[in-house]
């Protein structure tokens, strides 16, 4: 294969090189493309632009392929913890015994809220959106943790990201006990971080929740799966504001606010939303596969098909069998996952949908899976923030080490008013 390509403008031919990385087609460099021709690229939604180098994740959409610093996701779905993928994202390496021992008692140490921070939850209202006071609380950390808005050592940097990652669950956590009017739990030492989480969430005073293993064990691969994407919204998001060299929390806070989105974070509550109203409204599978098809019926299908995968997407394999291995163990029987099963099945067996590859997505059934564990809707994205802020923090690292990034400042196509006079306001 060529090491350039041939770009032809009225006449005239300019070389570019095509940038390759390790594994995936190669790119073509248009960085100088403006000095050299005076033209920009037009790419909406920078579809089929690569913004960045990066070494954290890589994802074969039309294989079904998503790894984690090289390793398959599949291999996570009985080994690690969390905590020991999140090492990974950010650090780049599996870590040793001694390093997961001394990050994990980071994250111990530092769960709990300065008080300053906690009592700011009582001029909440309580029907407050819980993704809102996500984003706020993880940008005030920024105004209890100066010391950590400059990070120039590795040091520091482990000790910014303990906090960031133990304190989010602790801000979720109180945000949901805020919403019910219920007195705050403060996180138990002597647990793990999706137990003690659990804790925070359903304990009462003298009555503490403590986690099945099987539910452990969902919200940790919920986390995981969850914990990095590639260049996805809200990961770009935390890469452009993290270009202008803002603070990790500032960064991050902005990676919420994105996450927050219907079309990103919300997805799952989109799934659950539509199974519900097929439910209440005694629809069968068979009739909502049909009205999908139908271009000219409102309804829409939500939790197959993916921006990036063109096969099944390989954490909804996973999470399809955690479903069937979890949910019959806590004897709860969910009509809307035998509706889901039913679609799927339906599904993956009909010419329109196998033609056009809408294969289910992994928000098909990690919302099953949150409602099984007691996880309110309004929760979900909560959770999936709290599962992505490593792969956040990874990419902000990476940006931030590297000495050619610079601040990010995407062209555009100026379709407005030609030159035109301002007319005085009395002669308007």
């Amino acid at each position: 294969m060529t090491d350039k390509a041939i770009l032809t403008v009225n006449d005239k031919q300019f070389e570019r090189p095509l940038v390759t990385g390790s594994e995936g087609g190669p790119a073509v460099d248009v960085s100088q493309l403006l000095s050299l021709t005076g033209l920009t690229t037009f790419d909406p939604a920078l579809a089929n632009t690569a913004v960045c180098r990066s070494a954290i994740t890589y994802i074969d959409g039309e294989q079904g392929v998503l790894r984690y610093r090289g390793i398959p996701i599949e291999q996570f779905e009985h080994n690690p913890s969390f905590v020991e993928a999140a090492w990974l994202l950010i650090f780049g390496h599996l870590p040793q015994a001694s390093e997961l021992a001394y990050f994990r008692e980071r994250l111990t140490a530092n769960e709990l809220l300065h008080e300053g921070l906690k009592n700011q939850f009582h001029y909440i209202p309580t029907d407050a959106p819980p993704m809102a006071i996500l984003s706020a609380m993880v940008s005030n950390l920024a105004c209890f943790h100066k010391q950590f808005l400059e990070l120039e050592d590795a040091e520091k940097l482990v000790e910014a990201a303990a906090r960031l990652i133990s304190k989010v669950r602790t801000i979720a956590a109180f945000s949901y006990r805020r919403s019910r009017g219920l007195p705050f739990i403060y996180p138990d030492p002597s647990l793990r971080y999706c137990a003690n989480f659990l804790h925070m969430m359903f304990s009462l005073p003298y009555r503490q929740y403590i986690a099945p293993p099987e539910i452990e064990e969902a919200l940790n691969l919920i986390f995981i799966l969850h914990a990095d994407h590639e260049q996805n919204c809200s990961t770009t998001a935390v890469r452009v504001v993290g270009s202008a060299r803002a603070n990790l929390f500032a960064s991050c806070a902005a990676g919420v606010s994105a996450l927050w989105g219907p079309l990103h974070g919300g997805a799952n509550v989109e799934v659950i939303d539509m199974l519900e109203r097929i439910h209440r409204g005694g629809l069968s599978p068979e009739q909502c596969i049909r009205d999908a098809k139908d271009k000219n019926n409102p309804f829409r299908l939500f939790g197959f098909g993916h921006r990036v995968y063109r096969n099944f997407d390989p954490r909804a394999r996973m999470l399809k069998t955690l479903c069937e291995k979890v949910l019959p163990n806590l004897r709860y029987k969910d009509p809307l996952l035998d509706i889901a099963r039913k679609l799927e099945d339906l599904a993956l067996a009909d010419p329109y949908f196998i033609e056009r590859k809408l294969y289910p997505n992994v928000d098909f059934y990690s919302g099953i899976l949150l409602r099984g564990m007691g996880i309110p809707t309004n929760m979900f994205t909560v959770i999936f923030a709290i599962g992505r802020l490593p792969g956040w923090i990874a990419h902000w690292k990476e940006q931030h080490d590297d000495a050619n990034a610079r601040i990010m400042r995407p062209r555009q196509i100026y379709t407005g008013s030609a030159p035109i006079d301002y007319v005085p306001i009395d002669k308007r």
